[in-house]
C-alpha cells in the first residue's frame, strides 16, 4: 500500500510538472511573478528578489520603531512629553540611510531598463500588433512575398471542440484564443504595437516575457523579446479599454524554427490548416505510466 501511495504521488507530481512546463499562465494562489521565458524576465525576477533584501528590513525597522514609540512614549508612561526639537545624529542617519538604499536600488534598475530598451540589431522576425475593442490583429512584416495577417479573438467555450482546445489546463478559460501568435524560439522578435486610429488606448502585456507596452491610436511603439524555450504563453490587455477589457487575451506560441517555417508557409494560404497541423505536432498528451506492485 505504501509503495502504491508513493507511485500515485509521483504520478501526480509528473502531471503537474508536465502541465507547468507546457505553458505559463496565471495560477491559483500565485504570489510571485510568472516563470521567465526571456532574458529580460530573468533579470526582472532577479531584481524583485534583490529589492526584498531592502524592503523587508526597512519594513521591520519601521514596525519596531512604531511599537517602541507606542509602548515607551505613551501618555501614561510619559505624562510630560519631551521638548527635544532635533537630534543631529538621527537626522544624519535618516538622511544618509535612505540615500544609500535608493542608490543600491537605482543602479541595477537602470541596468535593467537599459537592457529592455536596447534593441538588438537586425531582428529575426518583425510583428505588428494592432489593438481594437476588443481583439488583436497580428501582421508579419517579413513573412515573404505573401503578406500574413490575422485577428486573434477570445476563444468561446462553444468553439473549443471545433478548435481542438478542450483541455483547459493548456487552453485556460478567458485566456485561450482562436489564433495564437506563432513565433520561433531563440530568435529576436521585434514587436510594433499600436491601436486602431479611432480606438482607445490598450496595452500589450506578456508577463513571462517581462513585456508590457501601450498601444496608442496613431502612435507606433516598439519593443522586443527573445524567448529561450518553447511553450504556450498567455498575457492580456493591461490598460482599461472598455466593458470587455477582461476579454482581450494575448496568446503566443513559441515553437522550433522548423515548425515555425512550416506553419508560416501554410498559414499564408490557409491559417486554420496551419494552426491544426502545428497543434498536432506540439500538443502531445502528457501520459504517466505507474507501475504497481501486485504482490501481496
Amino acid at each position: 500500500m505504501i509503495k502504491r501511495a508513493y507511485a500515485a504521488l509521483a504520478a501526480i507530481a509528473c502531471l503537474l510538472f508536465a502541465t507547468g512546463s507546457y505553458a505559463d499562465q496565471p495560477r491559483p494562489w500565485e504570489t510571485g511573478l510568472q516563470e521567465a521565458a526571456t532574458g529580460n524576465m530573468h533579470e526582472i525576477r532577479w531584481f524583485e528578489a534583490y529589492t526584498l533584501w531592502f524592503i523587508v528590513p526597512v519594513t521591520l525597522l519601521v514596525l519596531v520603531l512604531l511599537i517602541v514609540v507606542m509602548v515607551k512614549f505613551r501618555a501614561s508612561k510619559n505624562p510630560v512629553p519631551s521638548r527635544t526639537s532635533h537630534n543631529t545624529l538621527i537626522e544624519v542617519i535618516w538622511t544618509v540611510g535612505p540615500v544609500l538604499v535608493l542608490l543600491f536600488l537605482a543602479v541595477p534598475s537602470f541596468d535593467l531598463l537599459t537592457a529592455q530598451l536596447t534593441f538588438p540589431q537586425n531582428p529575426d522576425v518583425t510583428v505588428k500588433a494592432t489593438a481594437t475593442q476588443w481583439q488583436w490583429n497580428y501582421e508579419y512584416e517579413n513573412s515573404g512575398n505573401t503578406p500574413l495577417n490575422f485577428d486573434s479573438f477570445l476563444l468561446k467555450d462553444q468553439d473549443r471542440t471545433a478548435a481542438g482546445k478542450e483541455d483547459k489546463s493548456k487552453y485556460p478559460r478567458l485566456l485561450a484564443v482562436d489564433n495564437e501568435l506563432v513565433l520561433p524560439v531563440n530568435k529576436v522578435v521585434r514587436v510594433l504595437v499600436t491601436a486602431a486610429p479611432t480606438d482607445v488606448i490598450h496595452s500589450f502585456g506578456m508577463p513571462s516575457f517581462g513585456l508590457k507596452i501601450d498601444a496608442v491610436p496613431g502612435r507606433l511603439n516598439e519593443t522586443w523579446f527573445k524567448a529561450d524555450h518553447e511553450g504556450l504563453f498567455y498575457g492580456q490587455c493591461s490598460e482599461l479599454c472598455g466593458k470587455d477589457h477582461a476579454f482581450m487575451p494575448i496568446a503566443i506560441r513559441i515553437v522550433s524554427q522548423d515548425q515555425y517555417q512550416q506553419w508560416l508557409t501554410t498559414a499564408a494560404s490557409d491559417l486554420s490548416k496551419a494552426n491544426k497541423a502545428l497543434m498536432a505536432a506540439v500538443d502531445q498528451p502528457a501520459t504517466v505510466n505507474v507501475a504497481e506492485n501486485t504482490a501481496e
